[in-house]
């Protein structure tokens, strides 16, 4: 038959049961893909901003900041992945002009890199105003980039096409989030 629990040690298992089952991680989770879902449904961009967000681990614990810094982030990832792009189509271009419009996308993008970075520590000194404006430069870059190949009648492959959508996405979206503080 076994030998009986004191009524207290029963009591205690079914406390630690419930507390690790039930209240601890599922309900933080929640609390934390809610917060996500609704700073990013501000940015009036969601499923793009709640990609970039999720994708780091950070996010289990971030405030509105934090997610502002997640997002700042994506942006430079993105920003390396076209400066890679505009330098492998630069080196591929026949044309000068076309090439000289690429090497100045790339400059661009490099460049942006430089002001996310700058972005982000104003963020962390809570200077969301300037935060904003490093923001918009890096998305200048981009819109001046877009501006050059696209006199030139060139049009970007898809992939790039999409990332540089993505990129103005996520710039629209941080900006949004970040005027929020104020």
């Amino acid at each position: 038959m076994g030998i009986p629990l004191p009524p207290y040690y029963l009591t205690l298992f079914l406390l630690l049961f419930i507390s690790f089952n039930n209240v601890g991680h599922r309900n933080l989770v929640f609390a934390d893909d809610a917060l996500i879902e609704a700073q990013c449904h501000n940015a009036e961009v969601p499923e793009t901003c709640i990609k970039c967000v999720k994708s780091d681990p950070r996010s289990k614990s971030a405030d509105k900041v934090g997610i502002a810094a997640i997002i700042i982030t994506c942006l430079s990832n993105k920003a390396t992945t076209l400066v890679n792009n505009m330098t492998t189509l630069a080196s591929g271009a026949r044309d000068k002009n076309l090439k000289a419009a690429l090497r100045g996308c790339e400059k661009g993008f490099y460049y942006a890199k430089t002001n996310l970075t700058a972005a982000k520590n104003r963020l962390k000194g809570k200077e969301y105003d300037q935060t904003n404006h490093l923001v918009e430069q890096a998305l200048e870059g981009e819109v001046v980039c877009k501006m050059n190949v696209g006199a030139l009648r060139y049009n970007f492959s898809s992939s790039v096409t999409f990332d540089m959508g993505v990129y103005e996405e996520l710039s629209t979206a941080v900006m949004r989030i970040v005027d929020r503080f104020v």
